[in-house]
C-alpha cells in the first residue's frame, strides 16, 4: 500500500502520539489506534507497519464497516468453494493475505459479536478456518486495529467482547483531534495549499490572508485533517486574484437556495404560484415562541433559539455566526455566555 499523504504536525500532543506509535512498532504485539474521524488513524497504522520488522511483508487493510455483516467473516477468514451461494471458488481471507505481515482492521467497533469471537480465536491461537472447511490454517499476522468509539463503554453495554479488547489493547495510541493540536492548523493549511497550487499550475504560492487564516485557526474542525484538507484545496482552486488567498468557505453546501427539510408535506397545501414573487429573496423560517408566557421570558427564549440555530447553520464557527447576525465577536461571546452556550459554540 503506497501513500501520497504524509503525517504532518508539530504540536506536542501530536508528536507524543507518533512517538508512542513508533516505540510500539518494533514489538510484535497488537496495537489499538483511537481517534475521531479524519485524525489519521490509517496513516499511523501504516507507520506502525513500516517501522516494524515486518516492513517488507504485506500490509493488508480491511474496513470492517464497508461490508455487510454476512460477508465480514468470509472476508476475514476466507471460504471454500460451495460454502454458500455464490462461492464458486476458494477465496483466501485477509488473515491469509497478511501472513507474515500486518493486518489493519479499521472501524473495529462495527464487527458483530460472532465475528469478534472468531477474531479472538485467530488472534489468540494464530489460526483461522475458512468458511466451509474443518481444517484450520496457521497464520503469522500482526494486528493493528482502529476505531472512533470508546470500546470499554461498549464492553460495559455488552456489545463488544472484553476478552477481545484485552487481547488487542497491548498498546493504545490515542490521536488528538485537530482542535487540540495548537499550531498544526497553520502548518497543514500551508502544506495542502502549496500542494494544491502546484497541482493546478500556480507555482508561486501566495500564502494565506489574515481573514482566511483567522477562520482556519478558530474553526473547531469536527472532520479534523480530512476536513481541513478539503477546505484548503477548495479555497486555493477557487481563488482567482493576485496576492494571498483570503476567502474561505467551510461549508460547501452553504447557499441562500439550500433546500430545507419538508415537514408535514403530505398534509400541506402548496401556495398558489401567483403568491410568490419571482425575485423574492429566500425567507427565514419562523421560529416558534416556546416556554413561558411573559414577554421577557419569551424574548430570552427566542434569543437563545436564534443563537443555537445560527451556530448550527455556521457549523459552530463563532466569527461566521457573529457576522451573519450583525454582531461583533465580543457581542456574540457575551450573548453565548449569557445563555450558557459558550461550550456549544466552541
Amino acid at each position: 500500500m503506497e501513500r501520497t499523504t504524509q503525517v504532518i504536525g508539530q504540536s506536542s500532543a501530536f508528536l507524543d502520539a507518533l512517538e508512542r506509535a513508533s516505540r510500539a512498532a518494533a514489538l510484535d504485539r497488537p496495537v489499538l489506534v483511537i481517534g475521531e474521524r479524519g485524525t489519521g488513524k490509517e496513516l499511523v497504522a501504516e507507520r506502525l507497519h513500516r517501522l516494524s520488522p515486518r516492513w517488507d511483508q504485506p500490509l493488508v487493510v480491511m474496513n470492517c464497516a464497508a461490508l455487510p455483516e454476512t460477508l465480514i467473516e468470509a472476508e476475514l477468514f476466507g471460504h471454500e468453494a460451495g460454502a454458500f451461494t455464490g462461492a464458486t471458488k476458494v477465496r483466501v481471507g485477509r488473515f491469509e493475505e497478511a501472513h507474515r505481515g500486518t493486518l489493519f482492521l479499521d472501524e473495529l467497533g462495527t464487527l458483530s459479536m460472532g465475528a469478534q469471537e472468531r477474531l479472538l480465536r485467530a488472534v489468540e491461537y494464530g489460526e483461522v478456518t475458512r468458511i466451509g472447511s474443518s481444517r484450520p490454517v496457521q497464520v503469522d499476522v500482526r494486528i493493528v486495529a482502529a476505531t472512533n468509539e470508546h470500546l470499554p463503554e461498549r464492553v460495559e453495554k455488552g456489545t463488544f467482547r472484553a476478552d477481545l479488547l484485552d487481547r488487542l489493547s497491548f498498546e493504545v495510541v490515542t490521536l488528538p483531534p485537530l482542535r487540540h493540536r495548537p499550531g498544526d492548523v497553520e502548518v497543514l493549511a500551508d502544506f495542502y495549499g502549496r500542494r494544491m497550487a502546484s497541482e493546478i499550475g500556480r507555482h508561486d504560492w501566495p500564502g494565506w490572508g489574515p481573514h482566511a487564516l483567522d477562520i482556519l485557526v478558530n474553526y473547531d474542525w469536527p472532520g479534523n485533517v480530512r476536513e481541513l484538507r478539503n477546505v484548503v484545496e477548495r479555497a486555493v482552486y477557487r481563488w482567482e486574484q493576485d496576492g494571498p488567498i483570503d476567502a474561505i468557505e467551510i461549508d460547501p453546501f452553504q447557499s441562500p437556495y439550500r433546500m430545507r427539510t419538508m415537514q408535514g408535506s403530505a398534509s400541506s397545501t402548496p401556495a398558489p404560484a401567483a403568491a410568490a414573487a419571482p425575485s423574492a429573496a429566500p425567507q427565514e423560517e419562523p421560529m416558534a415562541f416556546t416556554g413561558g408566557t411573559d414577554f421577557k421570558g419569551r424574548v430570552q427564549r427566542f434569543e437563545k433559539e436564534l443563537l443555537q440555530r445560527s451556530l448550527a447553520d455556521h457549523r459552530f464557527n463563532q466569527r461566521a455566526t457573529a457576522e451573519a447576525l450583525g454582531l461583533t465577536y465580543d457581542q456574540l461571546r457575551h450573548a453565548l455566555k449569557r445563555h450558557e452556550l459558550l461550550q456549544a459554540g466552541g
